[in-house]
């Protein structure tokens, strides 16, 4: 019994003394937390972890410090391992104000505005987390708007690039058709030259047709004047000798 009592004793002072030690590391966090030295406030708070895990203000305060330094998504998990770990109304309705924050802080609005509703129905008095929801509320709807107006030029980049594009494929096409043209014109063209060139020969080989028919033609007309002269030559050397 007395040995029991003993251990009893010694596992309350140790206790006493975890206590003790989380509360000094708390206070030094703390003052260097007012200090602006959040990465050493932070440490200090992890010292005071240690000595009781479940210190609700020394996780909470790590939150805090986390946001500080601008690590909004470490801050968003700490605060989100609190709010399903903790039971106290009043305790969760802080946790979800300051998961609200950094979610608002990482420009998840939607996430954010849910936060601060949470917070709100466990503490419906809290103005500044109605401030806050209705600031995230107006952010997500100029996100919103921001997001449509993007799709919108892009969907009009889109649409110029397509009638772009159409037009270049017109313009390809216009120019096919036109070099199609260029090509049928010049077989023309060459055709006709080449028509051009044949009725010539055909009119210089008819001109050398008619020439030559002319020429034979003089030639049988000199044949008959030789014929007709030596005819009449011999009529006259007859008529001689009868006499």
């Amino acid at each position: 019994m007395k040995r029991f009592i003993s251990l009893f004793t010694l596992l309350v002072v140790a206790l006493s003394i975890n206590a003790q030690k989380e509360r000094k590391f708390i206070r030094q966090g703390n003052s260097v937390y007012e200090d602006k030295d959040y990465l050493n406030a932070e440490i200090d708070y992890r010292k005071a972890l240690e000595k009781n895990k479940d210190s609700f203000e020394a996780q909470f305060n790590i939150g805090d410090a986390l946001f500080k330094q601008e690590k909004y998504d470490k801050a968003a998990e700490q605060f989100e391992v609190l709010a399903e770990t903790n039971k106290d109304n009043e305790h969760l309705a802080k946790v979800y104000h300051n998961l609200g924050n950094s979610q608002f802080a990482l420009k998840k609005y939607e996430k954010s505005i849910n936060s601060y509703k949470q917070s709100l129905k466990l503490n419906p008095d809290d103005n500044e987390t109605r401030y806050n929801l209705i600031a995230a509320m107006k952010m997500l709807q100029q996100q919103k708007n921001k997001n449509k107006d993007k799709n919108k030029d892009k969907k009009d980049k889109n649409k110029d690039k397509k009638d772009q594009k159409n037009q270049d494929q017109n313009k390809d096409q216009q120019k096919q058709n036109q070099d199609k043209q260029n090509q049928d014109q010049q077989k023309q063209d060459q055709q006709k030259k080449k028509q051009q060139q044949q009725q010539q020969q055909q009119q210089q080989m008819s001109q050398k047709d008619a020439q030559r028919l002319l020429n034979a033609i003089q030639q049988d007309e000199n044949e008959l004047q030789k014929k007709l002269r030596k005819a009449k030559a011999a009529k006259k050397t007859k008529s001689g000798k009868n006499w």
